[in-house]
C-alpha cells in the first residue's frame, strides 16, 4: 500500500498531535496510509548521542523512508517565523537524495503550531515549502473549498494545516484545525494516488 511520509518535530506535543490529524486524514483515502516519523533533536554541543528510538512517538526518519514514500508533509513549530532546528538540520544534510532526484514529483505540504495567533505560521510554512520547490515535490495547500479555512478562528492556512496553542501551550487541536490537518492530509494523499504510475 502505498504510504505518505508524515515527517515532523514536537517538542511540547502539538506538532505531534497535529501530525496524527494530518495522518488521519491520508487513511481516509482509499488505498492510503500514513508514516509517521520524527527527527532527533540537535544540540550546540552534544554530549550523548541520541537513543536509536525514541522513548514515546513516532520512529527517526531514515532516508529509505524518503524514497519509499509516495508522497510527504512536513511539520514543525514555529521558531521565529521558521522550521525549528532539528528539522532544518535533517533537510539541510538531504544532498544526496537532492542530486538523484528522491521526491521528484511526489506530492509535498507542510503543517506548523505557534503559540500565538500572530506567531509566524504563515512565514514558517512558506520556509518550509523552499526546500520541497528545490526537490521538485509537487507542492499543495488547504484550497478555500474547504469551508473551515473560512470559518476558522484558530489555525489554518492556505499554506498547509496550522494550530495555535495559546500561552498556556494547550497541544489540542480545535475542531477547526484539526479538520483542516485531515483535509491536508486527504488532500496529499489522494495527489499521491493521481501521481502514481
Amino acid at each position: 500500500m502505498p504510504e505518505i511520509l508524515v515527517l515532523y518535530y514536537s517538542r511540547g506535543g502539538s506538532v505531534a498531535k497535529l501530525a496524527r490529524q494530518v495522518a488521519r486524514g491520508i487513511g481516509e483515502v482509499d488505498g492510503m496510509a500514513a508514516r509517521l516519523r520524527t527527527v532527533p533533536p540537535v544540540a550546540a554541543t552534544t554530549h550523548a548521542a541520541s537513543a536509536p528510538v525514541p522513548e514515546d512517538g513516532a520512529p527517526y526518519v531514515e532516508r529509505r523512508d524518503l524514497a519509499e514514500c509516495a508522497g510527504l508533509l512536513l511539520g514543525s513549530p514555529t521558531r521565529f517565523g521558521n522550521m525549528a532546528a532539528p528539522l532544518k538540520h535533517f533537510i539541510d544534510g538531504l544532498g544526496a537524495e537532492w542530486a538523484s532526484g528522491t521526491l521528484v514529483g511526489k506530492p509535498a505540504g507542510v503543517f506548523t503550531s505557534t503559540s500565538t495567533m500572530h506567531g509566524g505560521q504563515e512565514s514558517t510554512l512558506l520556509s518550509m515549502l523552499l526546500p520541497l520547490l528545490h526537490h521538485g515535490c509537487v507542492i499543495a495547500g488547504i484550497p478555500f473549498t474547504e469551508p473551515a479555512l473560512n470559518s476558522t478562528r484558530t489555525g489554518g492556512t492556505p499554506y498547509g494545516a496550522s494550530h495555535v496553542a495559546g500561552l498556556q501551550d494547550d497541544p489540542q487541536p480545535s475542531d477547526d484545525e484539526a479538520v483542516l490537518a485531515r483535509a491536508l492530509g486527504r488532500r496529499i494523499a489522494q495527489l499521491a494516488a493521481r501521481l502514481a504510475p
